[in-house]
């Protein structure tokens, strides 16, 4: 059912009410938006194109495939499942190239830090070491510029590496993992390597066979996971610092009615993080106050939101599905965008305003916008131009809306360091109370709710997941939009724990940390693969990823790079839970995703459209992991006295009110 808005037709799915606020008003009355776009296409996704049943690889098609009817396979030959599984993994290898081009970028922006060139610096010089003797870098005696150059070259070696040893990062994987992935055939070699063999494996008359498609869709996605977005993570934390809870505030009320408002859009946080320091200049300063403003507000929209979010504590004024809105203010007076997930749609809705869309990456351009090239070399000169641009439109600013009261306060920078820290101290780290309060049942497991947001689907699905989790004891992570639009619901603040399980909550308030935990944007799924390992290094929960009590969902993803996620997670033991895959006109293929990759790689993927269901389908799949480790049964609670203490011998942490845990 559709309702009026201002004389137009306009989606009722939207839940979120600054959305809801903004549209309301007079002056968005002429913007039309995904969610119109949703409900006026009058017509249904294409069946075949949905289901992955339609081949477009070569001249001869494009071919409409129906499973099971042979005279509707390729021209070529090629079976339902065929079609299905190169679709699915050419998804895969996309995702993967979008991230590894991301990294490659934050590669070389690193040593041109490490150079002394532009205006950043090695921030963490910690990480930086443990990175040194991963790579084998020698370290003593050596200046850390000198250090980190090294790293940094070694680093954008792994993008070209064509030997077939496998990528560098991948050793921080456990070793029962790492033995399967070399069985398998799948470790992955050179980054970029993975994605052009992908690619050409997909090719028309190449790899026909499905499960071997599938064998190299996961060593693509593991040389994301393990490979681009883990070194990306790594060095843009060394070079801006490592991310350290923070208080924030989220949502379009962040926009300001008496400063000049500047949102960065995207995802290479190069740029961001140039614009921040460049903000502070006097003569940026001086400039606002000359065009009337008080001074200049930098707002993130997105991942490159999530970026200069955890680490600088810059507000978010909305994720993915929110771009059009921060537009439709009619506050903004420019939009500064890079790469990925910027809908061509922005610049339209800027033409019923003073506002610019300025692109700044020469990969990404678009009719309507002004161009203004990011380089890298000149950072803040750069910065400045782009900066100048918005400033002189302040004084265009005409008749706008910023829902004041859509401000919600939020507590960001949950890296995997933080949380050793935060559950050890400096010189105690560890995870070991947090396996503990897992194996007593506090802690019922851990769920990640990553990737994207998306019109066509309910925009408070991942709410509904996240509050049926906590409420079961299980400790959500959280990266990417999906991360926004929790803060946005009110869960990323230690106050969130009232909503939580009785386990949870104590465990949340002891330590003073929110039940749903911001680990960053969608690149920083990296991290959660690290906790992961850390988790079953510290023992008492298996001995690989797949043993864990954890599961995964990108519940509204919608883009390709969700996908790479996805098989990544499942390539490393992790299952994972999505709303759909365009997989399910290919019987076999689909169940092989569905069933049979558990038995190459103890995971396999769940699809599920409620988010209820969602939320039920993790519960189950902890809760089975949990049976499988023996730790599903109620334990006695027993007060420990002095001599039953000293039978012991070496108990682990916090395990003395629920009787032994396991020794580390």
């Amino acid at each position: 059912m559709a309702v009026k808005r201002n004389g137009c037709e306009s989606c009722t799915d939207i839940t979120c009410s600054s959305t809801k606020e903004v549209l309301a008003q007079g002056n968005a009355k002429n913007v039309k938006t995904a969610f119109d776009r949703v409900k006026s296409r009058g017509m249904s996704a294409c069946l075949f194109g949905s289901t992955g049943t339609c081949c477009r690889h070569c001249n001869m098609g494009p071919c409409q495939i129906i499973d099971g009817v042979e005279e509707m396979i390729g021209i070529c030959g090629a079976t339902a499942d065929t079609v299905a599984a190169r679709g699915f993994a050419r998804t895969v290898a996309a995702g993967s190239a979008a991230h590894t081009d991301h990294a490659r970028e934050m590669v070389k922006g690193f040593i041109e830090t490490a150079k002394g060139n532009g205006p950043n610096q090695i921030k963490d010089v910690e990480k930086l070491l443990s990175l040194a003797q991963l790579f084998n870098v020698v370290t003593e005696g050596r200046e850390v510029n000198e250090i980190a150059l090294e790293v940094g070259e070694k680093a954008l070696a792994e993008f070209g590496k064509q030997d077939d040893q496998p990528l560098t990062m991948t050793k921080r994987a456990p070793e029962k993992r790492q033995a399967i992935w070399k069985k398998l055939g799948i470790a992955p070699r050179g980054v970029d390597r993975e994605v052009v063999e992908m690619m050409h494996r997909t090719h028309m008359g190449v790899d026909q066979d499905y499960q071997n498609i599938m064998l190299q869709a996961s060593r693509t996605a593991l040389s994301d996971g393990w490979g681009a977005s883990m070194l990306s993570t790594e060095l843009t934390d060394i070079m801006f610092g490592t991310p350290v809870p923070r208080r924030a505030i989220v949502d379009l009320g962040v926009l300001k009615m008496d400063q000049v408002n500047i949102t960065v859009h995207g995802h290479e946080p190069l740029l961001a993080e140039a614009l921040c320091i460049a903000a502070q200049e006097p003569d940026m300063l001086e400039l606002a106050k000359k065009q009337g403003a008080k001074g200049i507000n930098l707002a993130g929209v997105c991942c490159t939101g999530n970026e200069i979010l955890m680490r600088r504590g810059i507000p978010v004024a909305g994720g993915f599905i929110q771009q059009e809105m921060v537009l439709a203010t009619g506050a903004v007076e420019a939009m500064v965008v890079d790469v990925q997930c910027i809908m061509q749609s922005v610049a339209e809705v800027a033409k019923n305003f003073h506002t610019d869309i300025i692109t700044t990456n020469y990969r990404a351009k678009m009719p309507g916008a002004v161009h203004l090239q990011f380089e890298d070399h000149d950072a803040i000169n750069s910065a400045k131009a782009i900066l100048t641009h918005a400033i002189k439109n302040f004084k265009k600013r005409g008749q706008c809306f910023i829902p004041l009261n859509s401000k919600v306060d939020v507590v960001v920078g949950f890296s995997h360091e933080t949380i050793n820290y935060m559950l050890g101290g400096r010189f105690r780290g560890s995870y070991r109370p947090l396996n503990d309060n897992i194996i007593n049942g506090r802690i019922r497991g851990v769920g990640a709710i990553v990737g994207c947001d998306n019109f066509k689907l309910g925009d408070d699905a991942h709410e509904i997941i996240a509050r049926e989790l906590i409420k079961n004891d299980v400790l959500v992570l959280a990266t990417g939009c999906a991360a926004t639009a929790l803060g946005r619901a009110g869960l990323l603040c230690p106050e969130a724990a009232k909503l939580a399980g009785p386990g949870l909550a104590e465990v949340c308030e002891t330590v003073g940390i929110p039940p749903v935990l911001h680990m960053g944007s969608c690149v920083d799924n990296s991290r959660i693969l690290i906790a992961a390992t850390a988790m079953v290094r510290e023992g008492g929960l298996g001995d690989d990823i797949s043993d864990l009590p954890a599961v995964g969902t990108a519940p509204l993803w919608m883009s390709e790079k969700a996908v790479a996620i996805g098989q990544y997670f499942v390539a490393s033991g992790a299952q994972v839970v999505f709303q759909s895959l365009p997989t399910s006109g290919a019987k076999a293929f689909h169940k092989y995703l569905l069933e049979g990759l558990m038995k190459p790689l103890g995971a396999h993927w769940n699809i599920a459209e409620d988010p209820m269901e969602i939320a039920r389908i993790m519960i189950a799949r902890i809760d089975a992991k949990r049976a499988a480790l023996g730790i599903d049964k109620q334990r006695e609670r027993v007060l420990f006295d002095m001599a039953m203490r000293r039978d012991l011998g070496t108990t682990s942490i916090g395990a003395g009110c629920h009787g032994p845990g396991p020794k580390a």
